[in-house]
């Protein structure tokens, strides 16, 4: 699914107007409509839903979303922000209809004086600003986002949390703003939902179709996508009738050193439970018996060290390389890491502490094979890539390094980013809490893993392979909790992920 900067989903509403065609004041309907579908599925008809509207397209849609919950039996009231704005004219229209409909109170406020009293019992609707903001929210609408801010009721945003602006950190600007518990945003994720820095006014949140243009949906390009099923999909080969395990290839998983081996365990059963036909796990010495007790389908390549990763082996009999869990930063680890680095001529999966090492010696970074992979949680990418103020300058940073290298970087979060050399990000859409445990970004390494010895691009075994990660870590959670979740839990429920894909 795209993800439109604010500008472009306008450009939406414009054409699906010119070209469908239909009207404004139709195009808002047909989003009150999806918004009251909502309601009904979700919010009891015993709770007073309390609609705060401004002045333009966004209190529009608040004011035909009252007259509609209205009909169907909801107790609401509606307040229009009166800052000195005429309304909009489809808010306009709205109001117009609403004010002849019977057993909907409205009230216009002009001064703080004027603020309804909220309960928490009640449902809020802020359809204040929406994606029209063009500066921070202060003086009087800050006065009324400050109030219902202050109050238990439950905040439902209407398509953008007001004051939130979407293409740019909110820690540039100063304003108020409404933290919702949920938003309803229209036909397109916004940006700033992918972030954890605004989660506190988005809150969860969910896309409503309403019927913006299909000709300008495929047509428009953007920089950004949320990664859903159906991506995941046209991504996925089934496995043919004749095929053995050579057509799968041949990984080469460096892990584990002493005290560590469970991140090699857990890596090299990700990534037979992923599908390569083949896997080696080159351990230190004294983790031989821990590999072929815990993993017998694995193949054991051992380390002339006892206790850590610390020479090269062969290379030529691999289709797919992965290196770091577990491994320590030792010396001798380095100066292999390095080696490793000058010989392999495919690309390498960094993970764990050899994206550690590799920043502290960022000048390996220039002789490494394209399309490496990167998986580093935020720590590790701040160790590789450096410093940043916020979380749009953090993905900023994280396609520049991409694109200055041509290698993805898969950066571990609530909706894990994926950027790629020309400058895209592909957001994930599945996983939990739950899966912030231990182990986890070992699995997910296998993972990856096991689809690039399967010859998937990286950037294929990138965005399969953390979808499939999520979705595991879902299907545990539909079953148990997300406080049981443990790393092994996600490699078993792999196999249930691949269902789930092959639909």
């Amino acid at each position: 699914m795209k993800i439109l900067p604010i500008e472009k989903a306008r450009q939406g509403d414009a054409y699906t107007i010119d070209n469908e065609p239909i009207t404004d004041i139709d195009l808002m309907e047909r989003a009150a409509l999806a918004l009251k579908s909502w309601f009904l599925n979700n919010i009891s008809k015993d709770l007073t839903i309390k609609i705060f509207c401004g002045t333009g397209n966004n209190g529009g849609d608040g004011l035909a979303l009252a007259r509609l919950l209205t009909v169907e039996g909801y107790h609401v009231e509606a307040s229009v922000l009166r800052s000195g704005q005429n309304l909009s004219p489809a808010c306009q229209v709205n109001y117009d209809r609403l004010f002849k409909k019977s057993g909907v109170r409205i009230y216009d406020l002009s001064e703080e004086d004027d603020f309804p009293e909220i309960s928490g019992e009640d449902i809020v609707v802020d359809a204040i600003f929406g994606s029209g903001l063009s500066r921070p929210v202060k003086g009087f609408p800050a006065g009324l986002i400050k109030h219902i801010n202050k109050n238990n009721a439950v905040v439902i945003a209407v398509d953008v949390p007001s004051g939130l602006f979407c293409d740019d950190s909110n820690s540039h600007h100063q304003g108020a703003i409404i933290e919702a518990d949920v938003t309803l945003t229209f036909q397109f994720p916004k940006y700033a939902f992918l972030f954890a820095e605004n989660f506190k006014y988005a809150g969860l949140w969910e896309v409503l179709p309403i019927g913006i243009h299909e000709d300008f949906i495929r047509e428009v390009e953007v920089d950004n996508y949320l990664t859903g099923m159906e991506d995941c999909r046209s991504i996925y080969r089934p496995r043919v009738k004749y095929a053995h395990k050579g057509h799968f290839g041949h990984a080469l998983l460096i892990a584990g050193s002493y005290g560590k081996m469970g991140a090699a365990v857990l890596a090299s059963r990700a990534c037979l439970r992923a599908g390569a036909g083949l896997l080696t796990t080159h351990v230190p010495a004294r983790g031989f018996g821990v590999m072929q007790t815990a993993v017998p389908e694995a193949m054991a390549s051992i380390d002339v060290s006892e206790y850590s990763f610390s020479g090269l082996i062969e290379l030529s009999n691999f289709n797919a390389i992965g290196i770091g869990p577990g491994i320590g930063v030792k010396e001798e680890t380095q100066k292999a890491l390095k080696l490793l680095i000058q010989g392999a001529e495919i690309p390498i999966l960094f993970d764990a502490d050899a994206i550690n090492i590799l920043g502290t010696n960022k000048t390996w970074l220039s002789f490494l094979p394209k399309h490496c992979i990167f998986t580093p949680h935020p720590k590790e990418f701040e160790r590789l890539v450096g410093k940043s103020n916020n979380d749009f300058d953090r993905t900023q940073m994280q396609r520049e390094f991409s694109f200055k290298y041509q290698s993805y970087i898969v950066l571990k979060g609530a909706h894990t980013c994926i950027s790629c050399p020309d400058g895209r990000c592909y957001f994930n859409s599945t996983g939990n809490p739950g899966m912030a445990t231990g182990g986890s970004g070992d699995v997910l390494t296998g993972v990856i893993l096991g689809l690039l010895a399967q010859y998937y691009h990286p950037k294929e075994a990138s965005i399969l392979g953390v979808y499939l990660h999520g979705l595991a870590g879902d299907l545990f959670v539909e079953k148990f909790s997300m406080e049981a979740l443990i790393a092994s839990d996600i490699i078993e429920n792999l196999g249930q992920a691949f269902l789930k894909i092959r639909g």
